[in-house]
């Protein structure tokens, strides 16, 4: 992740804007339709030869959980010609920062890890399904090596100033793409849908065909 990302501004909001941990909207936010074009908006996360999407969750959020599975086929069968990028919620000031920060955390370690496609919807379900607390390193660190990683070489990443500098950044990403939804998915800088202006998270991965076929 370029310095130009780590840099941006960090996004503040207010204690009770987040709303419920499930919700998946802000309330009163403004949304766009799903094809908008926003001059504004940031070029793709990294450069690539492939259309980039780009996918903004939660690992306690019920739209988010909803969305993984699907999201993970539509993938599959764009692969070649999309590359599927995450970026985890933090809301700096909301309620639930200290557990999105740690719940950031275990994704981009998982992420350092080579492990995410093996391990994220297992993430979401321990998180949301199954009410794990992975908010420490040890107990993260414990629920990894029930999934068989090596405890030593997750407490490495865990640690590490990388991680460090994906979670710090995560934030500013948010800020950055105006992102007031859970989940969103942004194409190429340009276009994004979420459940508001798909029609629900089902209505995602059609969406998705749809953007990718903009110019």
């Amino acid at each position: 992740m370029n310095s130009l990302l780590r840099s941006a501004v960090l996004l503040t909001v207010t204690a009770g804007l987040l709303g419920a941990p499930s919700a998946a909207a802000l309330p009163d936010a403004p949304h766009e339709g799903p094809h908008t074009t926003r001059p504004g908006l940031p070029q793709p996360l990294r450069a690539s030869a492939t259309r980039e999407a780009v996918e903004f969750f939660w690992y306690d959020c019920s739209h988010s959980v909803k969305l993984e599975a699907p999201l993970s086929r539509w993938a599959a069968r764009h692969q070649g010609e999309v590359t599927l990028r995450r970026v985890p919620a933090i809301w700096v000031g909301s309620p639930q920062e200290r557990v999105q920060t740690a719940h950031a955390r275990l994704y981009y370690t998982l992420e350092r890890l080579d492990a995410v496609d093996r391990l994220q919807e297992r993430a979401f379900r321990a998180v949301h399904s199954e009410d794990a607390d992975l908010t420490t390193e040890d107990l993260a660190t414990a629920w990894a090596a029930r999934q068989g990683l090596d405890t030593a070489a997750f407490r490495r990443a865990y640690r590490s100033s990388e991680v460090d500098r994906e979670v710090a950044a995560a934030p500013a990403l948010f800020a950055r793409y105006e992102v007031n939804e859970l989940p969103t998915v942004i194409v190429d800088g340009r276009y994004r849908t979420a459940p508001s202006t798909a029609g629900g998270v089902d209505a995602m991965p059609a969406e998705l065909d749809r953007l990718i076929q903009q110019p």
